[in-house]
């Protein structure tokens, strides 16, 4: 399965919805996941492609983990995976 598809697959889940509800530019808020969906969303990213997403991720300001939208989740994603390779 490829990022996009693992990656709206895990938000779908924890927002509830089917992954044809979420799209790329689906902000975590619209999909009504709140700071603890988020959280539990970046865990199972975490294990799903085996990175660390940076501590501060839900601190925007503060992290360069971009957290807006599905798609800055996605980029964010594979750069982690280049980086941890």
């Amino acid at each position: 399965m490829d990022i996009e598809k693992r990656v709206i697959s895990i938000i779908a889940e924890q927002a509830m919805l089917e992954p044809s509800d979420v799209t790329l530019d689906s902000s975590l808020e619209d999909l009504g996941i709140d700071s603890l969906g988020l959280v539990e969303a970046i865990f199972a990213i975490e294990e799903a492609f085996d990175i660390n997403v940076p501590f501060n991720a839900n601190e925007p300001s503060e992290s360069d983990f971009d957290i807006s939208s599905v798609r800055s989740i996605m980029d964010g994603i594979q750069r982690l995976i280049k980086e941890q390779s």
